[in-house]
């Protein structure tokens, strides 16, 4: 069954209603998951895809219907119940939001030139702009589900996530004429992608994320109907507070206060395949990775 969110925060919870969430339902692999949900529905099984970091893990829903525990540090709160077959390691859809840039709501900056690369951090075209915060160099790898989870070789991986102030370039006041933080790499032979960028805020009612489409190739990631998946990476709790303590993310660290991953919108429903691993430090930077099959 497709897990889809329709809320994003006080920013992002808009509902758009049926003729927004039909054509992603409808996506190649979403149409295989509804067709088996309603096989399924009599029976009462619900079956997840997941998708995460290197290491994968098995849990199934316990008997007084309480969600399985999440990564220590994910914070308190209860959950719909659910099982996850991690064996699939099939990367579960998530809402795109209201600020995605691929044409699906107003502006699409993958018909640019200029967005395939792999430094993001600065506005590219008629803005050279750059996002300030501490440095985040992000490795996705992507795998194929169809195909035995083989290398998505010569695939897609369009990337973006808001600025250090919490904005989305294109979209919120004050960079509504930025397109930093947002950029498209094609997948290698071994289905990886590589972005340079900053870390990114945590903003009001959200747990810190990065969104990202996966397409089949990189001559159709030029628009959002062409997407094969997309997904969100939930960031790790102590990675996120080590990183607001510093300057310029101050309120990041008031609002990560009022939020946990228990109760965010999107990952509240299960998020343990969804969060990468991250090293680093302040002063030096934070190294990402994260692995999927789609």
């Amino acid at each position: 069954m497709v897990r889809i969110n329709h809320r994003e925060t006080d920013l992002e919870n808009h509902d758009r209603g049926l003729d927004y969430d039909l054509p992603r339902l409808l996506h190649r692999r979403g149409i295989l998951k509804l067709v088996a949900g309603v096989g399924l529905a009599g029976a009462g099984l619900i079956t997840l895809g997941a998708c995460g970091s290197d290491a994968t893990t098995s849990a199934a829903s316990s008997p007084s219907g309480s969600r399985p525990a999440g990564p220590p540090g994910g914070g308190a709160g209860g959950g719909a119940e659910q099982t996850t077959d991690t064996a699939d390691g099939e990367l579960p859809e998530e809402t795109g939001g209201p600020y995605p840039g691929d044409g699906s709501n107003g502006a699409n900056v993958l018909n640019q030139s200029g967005v395939v690369r792999r430094d993001i951090t600065s506005s590219f075209g008629s803005s050279t702009t750059r996002a300030e915060g501490i440095p985040l160099d992000i490795t996705m790898t992507i795998n194929d589900f169809a195909n035995n989870k083989a290398a998505l070789a010569g695939g897609a991986v369009y990337v973006w996530h808001c600025d250090r102030e919490g904005r989305y370039s294109l979209y919120s006041q004050g960079v509504t004429g930025e397109n930093y933080l947002r950029g498209v790499q094609e997948t290698d032979d071994s289905g990886q992608v590589r972005f340079t960028t900053i870390f990114p805020a945590c903003y009001s009612g959200r747990w810190p994320h990065i969104h990202f489409e996966v397409y089949p190739s990189l001559a159709k990631a030029t628009n959002g109907a062409n997407k094969i998946a997309t997904s969100q990476m939930a960031l790790p709790e102590d990675t996120c507070r080590t990183v607001y303590a510093t300057s310029g993310y101050e309120q990041s660290l008031s609002n990560m206060s009022r939020v946990s991953l228990d109760t965010d919108n999107v990952f509240s429903d299960g998020y343990d395949l969804q969060i990468p691993t991250v090293t680093g430090d302040p002063s030096s930077g934070y190294r990402l990775n994260f692995s999927c099959a789609v």
